[in-house]
């Protein structure tokens, strides 16, 4: 058939959004990208999300509750060049109206470059491209002083070679701020949704739905953050079970890790756990570090285990700018690199105020 290597190669982009080559733990619903860390901030601390009050607008697609009236007139954009030719991307603006709440509003892409077309027989037709497309408006609210809700409305499209689809996704979460401000607790249900327009009629594919939870603690006399995550709530066994292999009588392709009681217990418990800490120098220079174990056991190679599910970054703040950058190691392959780009364009208008008077 002509498109057999075309079908092939678009199979191979639906695993490598999940952020594994392997995809143990993720390619159980489409449009995976979703799940991919917006902000250099969050790649560094565990590259997930983050329950941080601290006015960061590239917090808020990843938790709504965050959203507040502090954004006002905020951007943020991040470009994160990842594997290959592969390169996604964020712009984020938000606005606050008196009656209606705090609202921002993001557009993401992922870009998967172009591809040639080919049938088995190795006969070239030309060359084609794949990406997707995400919209989002997210809205936040006070309830009380101490507790926050938001949501996300994502209009997704994503166009793979010939095949198209189209699909609605909503995110609720809730968040608790301590009275000093210095502790978050969050707890987040994301994507869920459903697909519109499927890539083939009648094959509809379930969002990656997951629920969430996360605290973060700033020392009072510590200049020192602590982010601990709780990811794939809904899911308690997240261990890889390698599948037999059919050529070897029904034997495993390797043999799986042979762990049981507690230590079993324990992995599991881990693979649940994303951690992050944050030295906070002064208002102007943040240095960051995260842990993911569940990348670590997914995407280590025993005999070399580097710093894979490890991550770090650094924050800088210049007159109305913050710059971050992160570097995440998924795999000994390559480490992305992740730029973001914030600032609050009511600190321009005050200075030319200021500058006039």
């Amino acid at each position: 058939m002509r498109n057999t290597l075309s079908t092939l190669l678009l199979l191979a982009i639906l695993l490598v959004i999940t952020g594994s080559a392997l995809a143990q733990s993720g390619g159980r619903g489409t449009y995976q990208f979703l799940n991919l860390p917006n902000s250099a901030r969050i790649a560094s601390l565990g590259g997930n999300f983050l329950a941080i009050n601290d006015d960061d607008i590239t917090l808020t697609l990843a938790n709504p509750s965050l959203i507040n009236e502090n954004m006002h007139n905020q951007m943020g954009l991040s470009v994160v060049d990842y594997f290959s030719d592969i390169n996604y991307g964020f712009a984020q603006y938000s606005k606050t109206f008196n009656k209606a709440g705090s609202f921002v509003g993001t557009m993401q892409y992922i870009n998967y470059g172009k591809f040639q077309e080919a049938d088995a027989a190795g006969v070239q037709y030309g060359t084609f491209s794949a990406g997707e497309y995400a919209l989002n408006i997210g809205w936040g609210r006070m309830l009380t002083p101490r507790l926050a809700v938001g949501s996300n409305l994502k209009f997704i499209y994503s166009h793979l070679e010939s095949y198209n689809s189209f699909g609605m996704a909503v995110d609720v979460a809730g968040s608790y701020f301590s009275k000093d401000e210095n502790f978050t607790a969050s707890l987040l249900f994301r994507n869920i949704g459903y697909q519109i327009v499927a890539y083939q009629s009648g094959n509809h594919e379930p969002l990656p739905f997951e629920i969430q939870a996360g605290i973060s603690k700033r020392f009072t006399h510590i200049p020192f953050r602590v982010s601990v995550l709780l990811t794939q709530l809904q899911r308690w066994n997240l261990r890889y079970e390698i599948p037999p292999d059919p050529t070897n009588g029904g034997g495993f392709i390797s043999e799986p890790d042979k762990i049981s009681g507690i230590d079993e217990f324990a992995d599991n418990l881990m693979r649940h756990v994303v951690l992050g800490g944050e030295v906070i120098i002064a208002k102007s220079l943040s240095l960051r570090l995260g842990y993911n174990y569940l990348r670590r056991q997914e995407m280590k190679v025993p005999d070399k285990l580097s710093l894979v599910g490890f991550s770090w970054g650094i924050g800088l703040r210049v007159s109305q700018f913050h710059f971050s950058y992160a570097r995440s190691s998924y795999h000994l392959v390559g480490s992305p690199n992740h730029i973001t780009v914030m600032v609050n364009l009511d600190g321009f208008a005050r200075k030319q105020q200021t500058v006039g008077d």
